[in-house]
């Protein structure tokens, strides 16, 4: 796993190179962020932050161990043993970890990759100092509350976690063909993180002891905590909760271990659930934080990231080989990656794009590096850092993991002067230095069934598959009894510590505005940081399609971004990317969207250029035909893939044959074989100004932002009445339908139902009504499969906000052998739900809700996101607290009517996608009518 946070490139930097609208009015300076950081007398390092924009705190907590530190035979134990650290402890109640942090309003998660773990929290500052009593209790004391029961139990989940994302997913098994042909055996990296089975399924407690007792002492750690917190009040909370735990043996730092390649190694491999044929090559490169790194990063921006880019030119343009091509550069902690990547157009000889490949790396070394392309790479990389470290999660990311690895919480500013100093001769350098002529491991991931795909000569890859078997009872695992031990001492009274003060809930003010041509305006200023985010919304999207031509506003969206008419495809892009901006076009189903970022100070420049695509379209019949062709691969490639199948399916028995969406909005293969430039022109007409919304919200006034967003005073156009949809005269409710994928290692389970549109006044009360059953971790489908089971990673149940009349669904994946079982449980809990409820659950709903709305806009994506939803649904300011007023005053029968209304279990329409083998006999056990259906939805 990999942080999500601003390190992808360079982050922050003085950005002298960078193009500003007003260069007179813009001052360099140095980005930072401010920390105050100590240590402990246990040897554990604490980074606090100080920001008081919301009022909540987020805590990340690094652990310097993960998969690099395993030995063979016993791979996959650290992100094991991060699953299991989210279960029991000495002094939180046994599954609180899981349960509690959601019902105060906040959300948690864990992560583990090659080098690390990382426990991370966001909560409101009432409950801060819970979050520290739940966050050292789970470091320090939960070793001893460990059982056979709940070490079986994780198992289990991690199992299916490894079933969802690799044995069940197209191409999952590419990872660890890399790793044991890139790094020898013995080497940390030699394996992939989740493991292999059979050491996960050896694991003990005594080597979950023994782990736990070498790797997880505080001098192994680093904790930050980022948001609405007292510097001073906060280093004695941290000694408080934190200070008695041991601080664990030393641990020897791993060295840099960069590997070399004797001789290239190419491998093959069949792949189940893939479509499409995929090639990779991986050159062995250099470790994190090494000087190279930011030269090598630039290399791979310089040679795929854009139109102009020689692998883009030659394998996108010219060849057409592939929709796409991505270079990069992936440093970790021992060692680095060079990766070339292309998922190829169908029935591509795989031949043919690795010679592309030899062909676009020669172009590159003919032409160099251009001063305009290390200029835009340099503009796009100062927005990046902005937008990476504009929530205090992403803060607590940055500056954890720069100091557990590096021993700088600020180095960020360091990375980002060595980024701007990188000249067009270091790119040359470092491609000749570790590019050129170096061996490599590649390989073919071809569909099943399609050998001759794969590179020529290339050898089959060995990968070890597991065989799910139907004796689900070996695989069944109970709660056991809890563990008994003898409590750790402490001087400090560990129980649970009660709430702060109530944070106050307050809408950000939102202004308004409009232009002459009918536009209206909405906007939220703030200055956190100096960014804005922007978006136009167009009433329509894809229920303006024309019937038999579904995708039509889809591929108009893709096509209006391929240059203007006086700008080509490359000149467009080359033009964004100078002011370091984003601007995007998408189809959904209800709108049709133009979006953008960019710096405040490069307002002026992106809004000229959202004019010129949005009036000016090029209308360019090559880049049409590329789009189709791109968009023809995707949707081949989604036929393998048990998710994507079972979204498609569900929807169209949901909505019926006639309701536009009962197809995807992208459309199918054989609608979009119907599409011509001339259907998009006539869809381009719909797109007028008297019904579209400007939406902004970033550090712009309102007095600065309106005169710019006038630029879009020329566009024109009268509102276009949207087709009203039929919806199925008759429900499919109480049927059960099978789409076979064989082989499949999981079963897909969606249950759904067609319920109400936003508008309706019982919206809001069925959202809350959904919390207790699958709004998240703690809620009972989650809490039943996944911690009393183990039978899958994850489920949820939910309703979609729409206009249009939306779908209530029931969604999760399972191991296999246990898909009648959830079924069972589902089921029960579904025809149960209402007569369960409780006062309890009434309180629970509003507390978790009410205080979850103090985090609910942080983000400028958040505060975007309230002023679209104002727009949408003629919505006030204050929409927030009135829904907060609403969910106050719902009582025990008021939820009890609204789920026997809307989740009334016998009106819902069940659908499983798996293995036909194994399962379809399984499920007829429910009792319900069964149907076999393809997987395009239509019956066998």
């Amino acid at each position: 796993m990999r942080l999500p946070i601003a390190t992808f490139i360079f982050c922050g930097l003085f950005f002298s190179s960078c193009t500003t609208e007003n260069k007179s009015d813009v001052e360099e300076q140095e980005f930072k962020i401010d920390y105050e950081k100590f240590t402990l007398d246990n040897g554990l390092e604490v980074i606090l932050h100080e920001d008081h924009s919301d009022p909540i705190v987020a805590v990340a907590t690094m652990m310097h161990v993960g998969s690099n530190r395993e030995k063979p035979g016993k791979t996959g134990f650290a992100h094991f043993f991060e699953h299991m650290s989210f279960n029991d402890s000495e002094n939180v109640p046994v599954g609180a970890n899981r349960k509690m942090i959601p019902e105060w309003g906040g959300s948690r998660n864990g992560g583990t990759w090659s080098d690390g773990t990382v426990y991370y929290e966001v909560v409101p500052k009432d409950a801060f100092e819970k979050i520290l009593w739940i966050d050292s209790d789970r470091f320090g004391y939960m070793i001893n509350t460990v059982t056979e029961a709940a070490l079986e139990r994780e198992k289990q989940v991690v199992k299916n976690e490894k079933r969802q994302r690799v044995d069940n997913a197209p191409y999952g098994y590419t990872d660890e063909i890399i790793r044991k042909n890139l790094y020898p055996e013995g080497h940390p990296y030699n394996w992939t993180v989740i493991g292999a089975l059979p050491d996960l399924q050896a694991a003990t407690i005594d080597d979950v002891k023994e782990f736990y007792a070498q790797y997880y002492g505080a001098k192994n750690a680093s904790l930050v905590i980022a948001g609405d917190i007292d510097i001073a009040e906060t280093k004695e909370l941290v000694k408080k909760w934190f200070g008695e735990i041991p601080g664990g043996p030393d641990i020897e730092e791993l060295p840099a271990m960069p590997v070399t390649l004797a001789e290239t190694k190419s491998l093959y491999f069949e792949d189940n659930f893939a479509k499409l044929p995929e090639l990779r090559m991986i050159i062995p490169t250099i470790e994190e934080y090494h000087k190279d790194v930011y030269p090598l990063q630039v290399l791979g921006n310089l040679l795929s990231g854009s139109k102009n880019a020689p692998l883009y030119q030659v394998i996108v343009e010219e060849k057409k080989l592939a929709p796409s091509i991505n270079t990069y550069q992936s440093s970790s902690e021992l060692a680095g990656e060079f990766v070339i990547r292309a998922r190829a157009n169908e029935g591509t000889d795989l031949d043919d794009l690795k010679a592309a490949i030899d062909e676009g790396l020669q172009r590159f070394e003919t032409n160099g590096v251009s001063a305009n392309d290390l200029k835009r790479i340099k503009a796009e990389i100062e927005t990046e850092l902005y937008q990476g470290v504009s929530t205090v999660l992403n803060k607590a990311f940055q500056l954890v993991q720069d100091n557990e690895f590096n021993g700088d919480p600020s180095y960020i500013t360091k990375a980002a002067k060595l980024t701007e100093a990188v000249t067009a001769e270091d790119v040359m350098r470092v491609y000749n230095q570790y590019i050129k002529g170096a061996n490599y491991v590649m390989t073919s991931v071809v569909p099943k069934g399609q050998l001759e795909l794969a590179v020529s000569e290339a050898k089959e890859a060995t990968v070890w598959i597991e065989e799910v078997k139907q004796d689900v009872a070996n695989e069944e695992v109970a709660q056991g009894e809890e563990a008994t031990y003898e409590k750790t001492p402490s001087t400090y009274d560990r129980s649970e510590p009660a709430f702060g003060e109530l944070p106050l809930f307050k809408s950000p003010e939102v202004w308004t505005a409009s232009l002459d041509n009918g536009m209206k305006i909405y906007g939220i200023e703030n200055g956190e940081v100096p960014l804005v985010q922007f978006d136009i919304t167009i009433p329509g999207g894809q229920l303006l399609d024309p019937k038999g031509k579904e995708g039509v506003a889809n591929l108009l969206s893709d096509l209006m971004m391929e240059g203007t008419a006086t700008k080509t495809p490359a000149e467009l892009e080359e033009a964004i990317g100078l002011l370091g901006a984003t601007i995007n076009m998408y189809s959904a189903n209800e709108d049709f969207h133009i979006t953008g970022s960019c710096l405040t100070k490069n307002f002026k420049g992106t809004m000229a250029l959202v004019k010129e695509i949005l009036l000016e379209p090029r209308w360019d019949a090559k880049e049409f035909e590329r789009l189709k062709q791109a968009l023809e691969t995707s949707l081949k490639g989604r036929e393998a893939n048990p998710n994507a199948i079972a979204s498609l399916v569900s929807n169209k028995l949901v909505y019926g044959d006639d309701h536009m969406f009962s197809v995807p909005g992208s459309g199918t293969l054989e609608t979009i074989k119907n599409i011509t430039v001339a259907d998009l022109k006539a869809y381009y007409k719909n797109l007028a100004a008297a019904n579209a919304t400007f939406h902004i919200a970033g550090a712009i006034s309102k007095d600065k932002a309106t005169p710019i967003v006038g630029v879009l005073s020329e566009f024109s156009g009268e509102a276009i009445a949207i087709p009203k949809q039929i919806l199925p005269a008759e429900s499919k409710g109480g049927n059960l339908y099978f789409v076979d994928v064989p082989g499949s290692k999981q079963s897909v389970i969606m249950i759904s139902k067609l319920v109400l549109s936003a508008t309706n006044d019982d919206a809001n009360n069925l959202n809350f009504a959904n919390e207790i059953l699958g709004g998240g971790s703690s809620g009972r489908l989650f809490q039943t499969l996944r911690i009393e089971k183990g039978y899958t990673y994850g489920a949820y149940s939910g309703f979609r906000n729409s206009l249009e009349v939306a779908p209530f669904t029931v969604r999760t994946s399972v191991r296999a052998n246990a898909t009648f079982k959830s079924l069972t449980i589902i089921q029960e809990m579904l025809q149960n739900y209402a007569s369960d409820f409780t006062e309890a659950d009434v309180e629970l709903t509003r507390n978790k809700l009410l205080k979850a709305d103090t985090r609910a806009f942080e983000s400028l994506g958040a505060k975007l996101g309230m002023v679209q939803h104002m727009s949408k649904y003629n919505s006030p300011s204050n929409y927030t607290e009135k829904d907060q007023a609403e969910l106050v005053s719902m009582t025990l029968a008021d939820y009890k009517k609204i789920i026997d209304t809307y989740i009334d279990e016998k009106d819902m329409i069940y659908l499983v996608v798996g293995d036909k083998e194994t399962q379809f006999e399984e499920v007829k056990k429910l009792g319900k009518p069964v149907i076999e259906l393809d997987i395009y939805g239509n019956e066998i």
